[in-house]
């Protein structure tokens, strides 16, 4: 049974254990049960909220922004679903993303959401409530609307909703700008919580979190040199032959320094192990020539040996590679006979023009005579090369070697390109340690940090927006391929990739790691519930608001029946928001 099913069954146990309860009279008359759905009501706070109310005139002007910014994001979400449910419908692709079970906001459940951070995402989402149902109250207050209760909404024991009960009666008489006004100051306060969040965040926060020295381990191969060697997820490589290293390419360069394949190697600053290194295949192109695969939970597949001669390193296979353009290539998976160098897995593009056969595979070997082993070499000599440049290319194509005369692409980046290749040799990456490296830079640069970002991210986070942006793709970017891995946060193995510096380390590491958790979550989850709101479906805030736009004008049209007007608009628009949610969440595994 997956999770899914055990969290339903689950909710069922608890829905009828707490009907049952209820039934007889066990319960106190604050609490009320609704299958699943538990809510606490009381009427402390409400003294609180009309000392607050004191400066009416600025919070009627908090709320009249607040209306305007939730109208604009509420033709926004409208927009949104909508293109995003014809999307489904026309491309039903199920993702780690649009898994049912990544909708529920449960730590644990929730693939993004992970259980070790289960505190601080609580934390966000308790104040993300208050702070929405809070803005209610005080709207009421302000615009002279009697509030009956106010509380908690449970779904089973996890706090999922606050709530504000205006009295029906006073609120039926306030005016239509009023009420529009109590309904925005939620979402409102939502995103100011969002802004103060991140600006606490990106600033004195990640401003005192720093790369700590050595190579991130992100995780193992099975069966490769690190393996063999104690190496594990969370250790960082500090030294080499007594060579300090930091980041992946001190740790390449200290390894070609290396006289022999067995290494002495320095983990987390104190720790002392030997590396017998061993060249292994740690990634591949489906459908490549040698017919290899990598399969993360087997054992990694050893290359022993090229044209008979041993191998044990990294740069004992490139030296061997760049002299043989065809060679036996010897595997633990057995042996054969292929071709070396850069591999385009269909042509495309300029090899395709250049007299490639469309969408043929092919295996580059030498650009104007220069030899190419893989798609880095590939790079290196197209760097200094032009688009529209005419270049003569060598390549093995239908089972033999071929020359043709290529002229040379743009990228999409702006680079020049042959077209599609493959990472490395033949369609194969190899390495000689066994790691998955974790970007640690990478990710704090992304946070506002002073280090340089990965890749096309880079002019993202130039901007205010372009960092709220890239910290909200933070948790699925992993899932959706921008990034090797989901940031969830400062938890676990991921603390030791980083240190704390500056004025905030006389706190210690452990406060200002939770701090960074708990302000990242709680930005981020403030800004979905406000977006989520602000989704023009009655019962949500953005369904009232619509609602009484409605009702604002149609009253000015001279039409009878202008309440039944009024409902076939907002209930039109309300089932559509639902059908799309509904085939969003639901669509892909239905239809795919």
């Amino acid at each position: 049974m997956n999770t899914l099913l055990w969290v339903l069954a689950g909710v069922l146990a608890y829905s009828a254990v707490a009907t049952a309860v209820s039934t007889r009279g066990y319960l106190p008359d604050a609490v009320r049960v609704q299958g699943p759905l538990t809510t606490i009501h009381t009427t402390y706070g409400r003294r609180f909220l009309g000392w607050l109310a004191g400066p009416r005139r600025f919070w009627r002007a908090w709320g009249n922004v607040g209306v305007g910014i939730a109208v604009v994001v509420m033709a926004g979400m409208f927009l949104f679903l909508l293109q995003a449910a014809v999307g489904t419908l026309q491309n039903p692709t199920q993702t780690a993303a649009n898994q049912p079970s990544n909708f529920l906001v449960i730590p644990g459940v929730n693939d993004f959401l992970p259980l070790a951070v289960a505190p601080e995402i609580v934390a966000g989402l308790l104040i993300g409530l208050v702070v929405h149902e809070g803005g209610h109250g005080l709207l009421c207050r302000v615009e002279n609307i009697d509030i009956d209760s106010l509380g908690l909404v449970f779904f089973t024991v996890i706090p999922v909703g606050a709530f504000v009960e205006p009295d029906e009666e006073s609120e039926a008489d306030a005016d239509r700008g009023s009420r529009n006004r109590m309904f925005a100051a939620g979402v409102t306060n939502n995103f100011a919580v969002t802004v103060v969040a991140f600006a606490l965040l990106f600033g004195p926060v990640i401003g005192a979190i720093t790369a700590a020295p050595g190579v991130a381990v992100a995780g193992v191969y099975p069966g490769s040199a690190a393996a063999d060697s104690g190496f594990d997820a969370g250790d960082r490589i500090t030294a080499v032959g007594g060579q300090p290293v930091d980041g992946a390419g001190g740790l390449e360069t200290a390894l070609d320094d290396a006289d022999s394949a067995a290494v002495p190697v320095e983990l987390n600053d104190n720790e002392t192990t030997t590396l017998d290194r061993r060249v292994v295949v740690i990634g591949s192109t489906p459908d490549n020539p040698t017919g290899l695969s990598v399969d993360p939970d087997d054992e990694a597949i050893g290359v022993t040996a090229i044209n008979g001669t041993e191998i044990r390193t990294e740069g004992e296979f490139e030296t061997l590679a760049a002299r043989h353009e065809l060679a036996r290539l010897e595997t633990d998976a057995g042996e054969q006979v292929v071709p070396l160098g850069a591999y385009v897995a269909g042509a495309d593009g300029p090899l395709a023009d250049g007299g490639v056969p469309a969408n043929a595979s092919a295996v580059v070997t030498r650009v104007d005579g220069q030899r190419v082993i893989d798609a880095a070499a590939l790079t290196t000599v197209l760097e200094d090369r032009a688009p529209g440049e005419e270049v003569a290319v060598r390549a093995h194509v239908d089972g033999q070697f071929q020359n043709y005369t290529v002229t040379l692409g743009e990228g999409a980046d702006g680079t020049t390109t042959l077209g599609s290749v493959a990472r490395g040799t033949t369609g194969l990456v190899v390495g000689d340690i066994g790691i998955r490296t974790y970007p640690t830079a990478g990710y704090l640069a992304l946070l506002g940090g002073d280090t340089t970002p990965p890749g096309a991210l880079g002019g993202l986070v130039d901007s205010p927006l372009g960092l709220v942006f890239v910290a909200l793709l933070l948790p699925l970017a992993g899932a959706v391929g921008i990034l090797p891995y989901n940031f969830a946060g400062f938890y676990g193995d991921i603390v030791n990739f980083y240190d704390v510096t500056g004025p905030l380390a006389v706190a210690g590491e452990t406060p200002v790691f939770l701090a960074a958790n708990v302000l990242f979550w709680t930005a981020w989850i403030n800004i979905q519930l406000g977006v989520f709101n602000c989704i023009p479906g009655y019962p949500l805030d953005g369904g009232r608001i619509l609602r009484l736009a409605a009702e604002s004008v149609v009253s000015r049209v001279p039409i009878g029946d202008r309440h039944r007007v009024v409902r076939t608009v907002t209930t039109s628009i309300g089932l559509t928001m639902l059908a799309a949610l509904l085939l969003i969440m639901f669509g892909p595994q239905l239809l795919g």
